[in-house]
């Protein structure tokens, strides 16, 4: 992972990390937030999750880092692409490939119901994607629509790999987590579970 500093504005709001000119914030969490961002000498958009690791325990460091390495493994059409790690001291920085189309939440709000053959294109690209999660021994647990990002073309991005781990197909998993509204009932049973099932629940 690269190392650099953030040249920050005397208010505290960070301008640039390493080559990345900051722009405006497109999503917040506990303890993250992301940013829209634009490489300074090829102009491409990016998003930048900023993690503050003095505000995280070692089971949820461990997490992240665990998100770091199994972003690093996917290399898929609709899955977003962890480009760049950045470290510092107190900050991570994941700059990873920016889906301008948004959640698909939002632009089903903005726009409604897809048509059947739009809906069915969608459907193919998370299979696909989630499969070829699957075939790495990938979970992502925490499939949802605002975790399905769009591209400029309107394409499938899976994003948030936060709850994702490794399985092996001779064991369970048994690790609560997911978002009440979509998991597998499984999860919420204190119980072991397949992985790859909880996956295929969320898209049924």
């Amino acid at each position: 992972m690269a190392t650099v500093k953030g040249k920050s504005q005397p208010h505290g709001g960070i301008v640039r990390i390493g080559c990345y000119e900051i722009d405006r914030t497109i999503g917040k969490g506990n303890f993250a937030v992301v940013k829209l961002a634009t490489h300074m000498y090829t102009k491409t958009k990016v998003a930048i999750k900023i993690i503050d690791k003095t505000q995280l325990d070692d089971d949820n460091m461990k997490k992240i880092y665990r998100e770091i390495q199994i972003m690093k493994m996917l290399k898929h059409p609709h899955i977003i692409r962890l480009y760049q790690v950045i470290e510092t001291e107190r900050m991570l920085y994941l700059v990873t490939e920016y889906a301008s189309g948004g959640e698909i939440f939002d632009h089903l709000v903005a726009h409604g119901r897809m048509n059947e053959r739009e809906a069915r294109k969608k459907f193919k690209q998370i299979i696909a994607a989630v499969s070829y999660c699957h075939s790495r021994q990938i979970v992502h647990r925490d499939l949802k629509a605002e975790n399905l990002l769009l591209d400029a073309s309107l394409n499938i991005k899976i994003a948030d790999f936060g709850f994702s781990n490794y399985y092996n197909q001779n064991c369970c998993l048994k690790t609560w987590c997911g978002s009440p509204p979509y998991a597998a009932p499984e999860l919420f049973e204190g119980k072991e579970y397949s992985a790859p099932k909880v996956d295929i629940w969320v898209i049924n």
